[in-house]
């Protein structure tokens, strides 16, 4: 016979621990878009941006946001980065 409640409180702990794990790594993503949205140097931009997408793709192979919602937001930096770029 078998214990359904030591299963459920297991689920739950797990559930809830993921979730603050998930929301942690995210809520740090979305602040470093937002810092990379807001820089006005080419430079800095261009420095920030792989780290930028690898934490994306990162977000995207775990399952926290969906992968082609990562793929718009990558494209959209490198746009917003490539129009920082001087013109010549």
């Amino acid at each position: 016979m078998i214990n359904k409640k030591n299963s459920v409180a297991k689920r739950i702990r797990q559930t809830s621990s993921r979730r603050l794990h998930n929301r942690y790594y995210g809520r740090t993503t979305r602040s470093r878009v937002k810092l990379l949205r807001s820089m006005e140097s080419f430079d800095e931009a261009s420095k920030a941006l792989p780290t930028v997408t690898a934490m994306l793709d990162k977000l995207a192979k775990r399952g926290i946001i969906h992968k082609k919602k990562a793929s718009n937001l990558k494209s959209k930096l490198a746009k917003h980065v490539n129009s920082l770029r001087p013109q010549a």
